[in-house]
């Protein structure tokens, strides 16, 4: 994953303000929540951001096997 330059984070910050409180935002990612911070070059939009996102979030961490995985097993059998 790409780390954010201050012109993204800035644009993303922005999008994430707007939704902050009045509408509902996923995101879906095989990063770990404890490594997001290092995406971003300017660790105070980082925080900025992390804030709004993780202020009333409700977090899923699915564990097990990849389905992808068991998929590709059976479609080579």
């Amino acid at each position: 994953m790409a780390i954010l330059d201050p012109v993204s984070s800035r644009d993303l910050l922005e999008v994430i303000e707007d939704r902050f409180g009045a509408k509902s935002t996923i995101i879906a990612t095989q990063l770990p929540v404890t490594k997001w911070h290092d995406l971003f070059e300017d660790s105070t939009i980082a925080d900025a951001i992390l804030d709004r996102v993780i202020h009333n979030s409700h977090r899923f961490e699915l564990k097990g096997d990849s389905k992808r995985k068991d998929n590709n097993l059976e479609s080579l059998s």
